[in-house]
């Protein structure tokens, strides 16, 4: 099949259901224009800030979201399952699902005060299920950053190239946030400033290398890169994080732009199966694909980015639907693109399994040298170069973020006030994990433990419109397939890990199931009876 016909028809059922579907959730949600948001009734300069426009918030919290996660996933469910069944996924969860859970979390967040999603289950379920369900939230962010250390590490090893671009960018976000909030700057001038010193660093970077030449090089950048997490963690959000993001949203847009002009001037066939079996080895398509395909579809990392950070820095309530629902969306547009230039830029599955195998550079790469293949005729030979910058700024984000959030949690559950000390227990843990080089057999726990926090999410947010007498069918029933789904695959995966004897990793899983289970029994026991404070 035409890989220009798919990408089409998929954009504009994505742009319909933004325009119908996701206003008519926000009818359900109470959104204000007049409401005071949290960002202004409880500015302290260090996490309560507004933004300084929607578009940089929205370039925040889609980076956030981002990552690397709607790449990866995807590339490996391809290589498994068929494109067919993952596209249907992409655009079924993100629509109906996915936009539903990351509006909801952000809308209910900023109508109580911009408390996390974790913290509002004490207020519509009971006290013991926000201890659960903070718990549950608090693990499987150890697994987020475990993941992407690991990930982003081996990247830096494996391109050099993309070393000065990555850590400059770190400066430029730090020049341009002090110019918007303590000059006052004209936001345009700034922005053309940052994107034109970003193209610098991406030059710089292809002209200097920077390799570190030792047996583990990845190791080493593990390290460098827990450090950078914990500095991003402690410094004001709009000195840092937000501006960082802000200028990489940019470069994932040129790159999405880019790489679906690629398709429409290549216009490809797919030379991937379109769909390989039910049950391919190990891997039951259900449950296994729709935990394969987190970001992209759902994440429930995005309810902890948007009642975490995002809630704290909407400057209208007005905002967000295009922030919450529109990232969204357009993350499963990110998703659609990594299924087409790797499903269309290889030429075969062959190619793409050398990628995925112990000695290949993995989805990165594959992507990269599909997205370059796609790109050719106008980005010359930096369009793989390009791509995995790209990718590499986003996994940056999504570090420093979940590393961010992390500290509130460590706060919540143990009462740590002082976030230094809240910050390394979450990156010791954090890198303990993800630097054994196990990031494959820790994806599918990510990955099964990421979308039972988005249905406990759902539950939450149910909940909440429960106790105002609102319709709950946007939210119920994407909560029950989700907990059906995740809980299968985590029981799925814990005898195999037991078997295996990959006794860290089945034991994480028992835990992340006997929490998300108590949280499930208190929540249903009480769900009846929530009400407001």
């Amino acid at each position: 099949m035409n890989s220009l016909l798919i990408a089409v028809i998929s954009i504009v059922v994505l742009v319909l259901a933004y325009i119908f579907y996701s206003s008519k959730f926000e009818a359900l949600l109470g959104i204000s224009e007049d409401a005071l948001t949290p960002a202004h009734r409880k500015y302290d300069g260090i996490d309560f800030i507004p933004a300084k426009n929607w578009v940089v918030l929205f370039g925040h919290h889609f980076a956030s979201i981002s990552g690397a996660a709607p790449v990866i996933g995807p590339i490996l469910a391809l290589s498994i399952w068929g494109w067919g069944p993952t596209i249907l996924w992409i655009i079924l969860g993100s629509v109906f699902i996915g936009g539903v859970h990351d509006f909801g979390s952000l809308a209910i967040s900023v109508k109580q005060g911009g408390r996390s999603v974790a913290d509002i289950t004490e207020t519509v379920i009971s006290k013991r299920a926000k201890i659960f369900f903070t718990s549950f939230v608090w693990l499987t962010l150890i697994l987020v950053i475990a993941v992407f250390v690991y990930l982003c590490a081996k990247t830096l090893a494996y391109e050099p190239r993309i070393v000065v671009p990555s850590f400059g960018l770190i400066g430029i976000a730090i020049v341009i946030g002090i110019l918007l909030y303590n000059v006052n700057a004209n936001q345009f001038a700034v922005t053309l400033a940052g994107l034109a010193g970003l193209v610098l660093l991406i030059f710089l970077g292809k002209k200097y290398p920077v390799t570190i030449d030792v047996a583990k090089p990845e190791i080493i950048w593990g390290y460098i890169l827990l450090v950078y997490c914990f500095f991003a963690s402690i410094t004001p959000v709009n000195i840092l994080l937000q501006p960082r993001d802000y200028l990489s949203a940019f470069l994932l847009l040129f790159g999405v732009i880019f790489g679906y002009a690629g398709i429409i001037f290549s216009h490809p066939s797919m030379n991937m199966p379109f769909f390989s079996g039910w049950h391919i080895g190990t891997n039951a398509m259900w449950p296994m694909l729709f935990v394969t395909v987190a970001c992209g579809a759902i994440s429930g990392f995005h309810s902890l980015i948007a009642s975490g950070t995002t809630s704290k820095q909407l400057s209208n309530e007005t905002h967000a639907r295009r922030i919450g629902y529109g990232a969204m969306l357009l993350e499963a547009a990110v998703a659609i693109l990594a299924l087409l230039v790797v499903g269309a830029g290889l030429k075969n599955k062959e190619i793409l399994m050398t990628f995925l195998g112990k000695e290949g550079s993995g989805p990165i790469g594959a992507f990269g040298y599909g997205y370059g293949a796609l790109t050719d005729s106008f980005l010359g030979g930096m369009g793989a170069f390009f791509a995995i910058v790209i990718l590499n700024a986003f996994i940056l984000t999504t570090l420093d973020t979940a590393t961010r959030i992390g500290r509130y949690l460590t706060h919540e559950l143990f009462g740590i006030k002082n976030r230094y000390i809240s910050t390394i227990i979450v990156i010791v843990l954090s890198g303990w994990l993800g630097l054994s080089g196990n990031w494959a057999k820790i994806w599918p726990i990510f990955g099964a433990a990421n979308q039972l926090v988005a249905a406990l999410a759902l539950l939450v947010i149910t909940a909440w419109l429960l106790s105002r007498n609102a319709n709950i069918f946007y939210t119920a029933i994407p909560c029950v397939i989700m907990l059906l789904t995740t809980i299968g695959a985590l029981a799925y995966k814990i005898p195999k890990h037991f078997r295996t004897g990959d006794a860290i990793l089945g034991t994480v899983s028992a835990a992340l199931l006997v929490l998300a289970i108590y949280m499930l029994i208190e929540a249903f026991s009480k769900l009846d009876k929530a009400r407001l404070k």
